[in-house]
């Protein structure tokens, strides 16, 4: 027995020397208190106006806020960006998961870098129903365009925005636009009926698709075929490149089934490779073919006019629902209205009806 007290166990832990710390408490204190440091609407305007992205991010932050106290901050922030706004090419892009949308916009923004253009891409990433979580990993998927100090990568959460963009990036284009950005490129969601709001901010709106992904119109709604001002089939590299072209030929096809533009742009089809970069520099042309024309018949002009009008009355409907949920009287009478309706004592018409006479009488 006393052998063994005098031999202890191996596994007991010996005293060591203890890790020096590896964050200086100085350091964590100035962070934080930096972070409690709020700027003022003017501190981040002018910010903007230097071209500073820390305050471009945290102006783009402000504004994405669902708290009610930073709407005025965040309107007084727009508004004085505006005057410098509206001068950049706005581009609309989108397509079926998988299509190479990420790989496609580095390949193309790089290009456009290249010519001495400053782009900001807006990519809005889908929100889990369940968790309401976003990955938010478009940065991981554009390595090379992260690093271009002539580039600007935002990603946006969708929240419960049913149009694939997240419900401040018609803001935030204003914001991009005034810290001198001449090239916003906005990567929707994915292809759905609702996806088309995109359609109401951009100026040209690219349809990316691939082909061997089974019946090529079959997977596309009418709707979004009828708005694509250019439809690309991607990843045509490799074996690929037949049936790329193929589908180029088939999708060509039936845009002419489509009744005219207003623009008067016929709508065109190409193939290209976000990899090789082959047919990449096409894209960009036809971009300017159509800036070309839509300016020169007015077309731009009148388009962007009509969108500000568009998201002035979305923004109307927006505010009237928030405020409409955040009524303190409202979300007492909501629980007691929800069972009412499950329980089949009202219908969820009338229930409806009941809670908006009680909201617009208080």
């Amino acid at each position: 027995m006393s052998n063994k007290k005098n031999h202890p166990s191996a596994l007991n832990e010996q005293p060591g020397i203890s890790a020096p710390e590896i964050i200086s408490s100085v350091a964590v204190g100035n962070i934080q208190r930096f972070r409690k440091i709020q700027p003022s609407a003017k501190e981040l305007v002018d910010g903007i106006l230097a071209k500073n992205i820390t305050a471009l991010s945290r102006a783009i932050t402000l504004v994405e806020s669902t708290n009610s106290s930073h709407l005025a901050k965040a309107n007084e922030v727009i508004n004085a960006c505006l005057p410098y706004a509206n001068k950049s090419v706005r581009i609309g892009i989108t397509g079926v998961p998988g299509v190479g949308k990420s790989t496609f916009i580095e390949a193309f923004g790089k290009h456009l870098t290249g010519l001495g253009k400053k782009v900001a891409v807006l990519a809005v990433d889908p929100s889990s129903t369940i968790s309401h979580g976003s990955i938010l990993g478009d940065k991981t998927r554009m390595e090379e365009l992260v690093k271009d100090k002539n580039a600007f990568i935002r990603p946006s959460a969708s929240g419960e925005t049913l149009g694939g963009v997240a419900r401040k990036t018609r803001e935030t284009i204003t914001l991009c636009e005034a810290a001198g950005f001449d090239t916003i490129i906005i990567e929707t969601v994915g292809v759905g009926q609702s996806e088309t709001a995109v359609h109401s901010m951009v100026d040209f709106f690219l349809l990316l698709k691939i082909s061997g992904a089974g019946d090529e119109l079959q997977g596309i709604k009418r709707g979004i075929m009828e708005m694509a001002d250019a439809i690309v089939i991607n990843k045509a590299d490799g074996d690929n490149i037949k049936r790329a072209n193929l589908a180029k030929l088939e999708f060509n096809r039936a845009l002419h089934l489509f009744p005219a533009k207003k623009s008067g742009w016929i709508p065109t089809t190409a193939a290209c490779s976000a990899i090789t970069h082959e047919g990449i520099s096409d894209v960009w042309e036809t971009i300017q073919k159509f800036l070309e024309l839509t300016k020169g018949n007015n077309y731009f002009f009148e388009k962007r006019k009509e969108q500000n009008q568009y998201w002035m009355l979305e923004t109307i409907n927006e505010q009237l629902k928030t405020n409409f949920y955040n009524n303190p009287d409202i979300q007492k009478s909501l629980d007691t209205t929800k069972k009412a309706v499950q329980n089949d004592e009202i219908s969820p018409f009338a229930a409806a009806q009941k809670l908006l006479e009680k909201y617009f009488k208080i």
